[in-house]
């Protein structure tokens, strides 16, 4: 049904709208109808993406684990999902600036039963089986504004306006959002989605967890010569080129086809202000064991992703008036595994289910209390839970985290009686006045890249007469405060070469310039800044990176 809404904007009803085409936002959906055909009901759905198309954003290493899958779509296999490169070999290594040493892996990170994926051509098989049950999803469309009814209950979202000048006037093409309503609106925007943390703090869905901490993966994707190319075989790697006090690794994914997925993880509360995570990702792959598999090899893809770190402990309200969180945009990794597909994806089908019963009542409560409920006795919450202290332990350094992620492994087994807290990742830098600047060294355009040609393989696209989507709460503090105490990060920690600080000849000083086009919408910014004074909002739809194998 469509109307004219009261404020000028075409509306449009549904039952649920799911913000967001990832495998959360699209297995909910996919649950949604498949429930309502077996209690013999029809029930309207539709998603909302903002990429291009469904799958364009979607940015994961990714060893994916099929057992939420396998829920959802017992025949799977059957069906042609696009899990095909079963994982044949893990292996763990220490890297010291020259030696590699094979550790011990970790029962988390075995993959025996996984399969070595682009979770973009996933989500892409996901968006075919929901249209083919009639879920409506709408790409290029970007979700902007919660709608609220006089009782402080959600009551759907708001699309932007497209067409506006860079003033955010409307433009000669003018066309204003649609709104799209209903009575219960599932948000799965995935890691800090925008409207997402807008609803947690109205409704202070924080109040009893941990704040939420993150990494940064820089992602690429290489085309490697025959016979380097060893099919399903996965390597991860803790140590160089990070230094001790710094969260992260590396990951080496051999799919089909001759295809490396090599990346690299940096967890966001690193301390030292001059670390660029996109840096320390090329210089990785100098490593004398890992630049060999790169010879006579092509690089053909690129991107970057926040993830979230914080697991069980920073896990927020699920529920609130008119709506529910599920995947990523809640906080389902579990960080042990690297890997959070599979917990995404079974939130959102709990919360289906729940749903889908409140739906066969007569009377339908505003708050959903039955998926939260439902999924604390799902194997997600075990599985977080048992892992939740292994991640927050590495804040002593690499050594103490290692030693306690033993302990914690085979000792207790995730059953200590304690839970570890966490504090937010933009409070972690020192000041630039202790001098730890790093030298990287400069790309040799063959096995490292600059930023810019990196952008250009993500295939980024923003109308630049568009208002630029990248605010600052105060336009001084840059300058005035990031670059004194910090020597201004924002050139380093973005890994797309959106902030960099210039001459001004007015000023006779330094001004920040933001290249929003350059934006590949990895959050980083928003998460990190240690003023905490850029705030990302969601371009016009359809713009940004167009991931087309990630």
């Amino acid at each position: 049904m469509t109307e004219q809404s009261s404020s000028a904007r075409e509306s449009m009803d549904f039952d649920v709208v799911v913000v967001g085409g990832g495998v959360a936002g699209l297995s909910g959906a996919i649950r949604l109808k498949q429930r309502a055909l077996e209690q013999g009901r029809d029930i309207a759905v539709c998603v909302l993406e903002k990429g291009s198309e469904v799958g364009a954003h979607v940015l994961s290493g990714a060893v994916v684990d099929p057992i939420a899958l396998a829920e959802l779509f017992p025949d799977w296999i059957e069906r042609g999902a696009p899990l095909t490169q079963a994982v044949t070999r893990d292996v763990f290594m220490w890297l010291t600036e020259k030696g590699a040493y094979k550790l011990p892996t970790p029962p988390g990170m075995k993959n025996e039963g996984n399969f070595v994926a682009s979770l973009g051509a996933l989500t892409r098989w996901l968006g075919e089986q929901a249209e083919a049950l009639d879920v409506d999803i709408f790409a290029g469309f970007a979700a902007t504004e919660v709608l609220y009814d006089g009782d402080n209950r959600v009551i759907g979202v708001a699309t932007g306006d497209m067409g506006l000048d860079q003033d955010g006037q409307p433009g000669p093409n003018h066309t204003p959002g649609v709104e799209l309503r209903a009575p219960y609106t599932i948000f799965a925007e995935g890691c800090r989605g925008s409207l997402s943390e807008s609803v947690m703090a109205r409704f202070d869905l924080r109040e009893d967890a941990q704040p939420q901490t993150y990494g940064l993966g820089v992602k690429e994707v290489w085309e490697v010569q025959p016979d380097k190319h060893k099919p399903g075989t996965v390597i991860h790697s803790i140590g160089w080129p990070l230094s001790s006090d710094t969260y992260g690794g590396s990951f080496l994914y051999h799919l089909g086809d001759n295809l490396v997925s090599v990346g690299f993880i940096t967890g966001l509360d690193y301390p030292n202000p001059y670390l660029s995570p996109f840096d320390e990702m090329q210089r990785f792959k100098t490593h004398p064991k890992i630049a060999p598999l790169f010879d006579g090899a092509k690089r053909i893809a690129y991107g970057a992703r926040a993830l979230n770190e914080g697991g069980f402990q920073s896990i927020p309200t699920l529920v609130f008036p008119g709506g529910a969180l599920v995947g990523a945009a809640a906080g389902f990794m579990n960080v042990a595994r690297i890997k959070g597909s599979h917990t995404a994806m079974k939130s959102a089908m709990v919360c289906a289910d729940a749903l889908s019963d409140v739906f066969a009542q007569e009377e339908r409560p505003a708050v959903v209390d039955a998926y939260p409920t439902q999924l604390k006795a799902s194997w997600v919450w075990d599985e977080l839970y048992k892992v939740r202290n292994i991640r927050p332990a590495f804040r002593g350094g690499l050594w103490a985290g290692l030693a306690y992620a033993a302990l914690d492994t085979y000792i207790w087994r995730g059953r200590a009686p304690w839970t570890f807290g966490h504090s937010p990742d933009h409070e972690r830098f020192d000041r630039a006045s202790k001098p730890r600047a790093i030298a990287y060294p400069k790309p040799d355009g063959k096995l490292t890249f600059d930023r810019l040609s990196s952008v250009y393989l993500a295939n980024t696209a923003h109308d630049e007469s568009q208002p630029c989507h990248l605010k600052l709460k105060d336009d001084g503090v840059p300058v005035n405060v990031n670059l004194v105490l910090y020597d201004g990060p924002e050139a380093r920690y973005c890994p797309a070469g959106v902030y960099e600080f210039v001459d001004d000849q007015a000023s006779q000083g330094k001004r920040l310039q933001i290249n929003a086009a350059n934006c590949v919408h990895c959050k980083t910014c928003d998460i990190v800044d240690p003023t905490q004074n850029i705030r990302w909002t969601p371009p016009e739809g359809g713009s940004g990176p167009n991931y087309p194998n990630m």
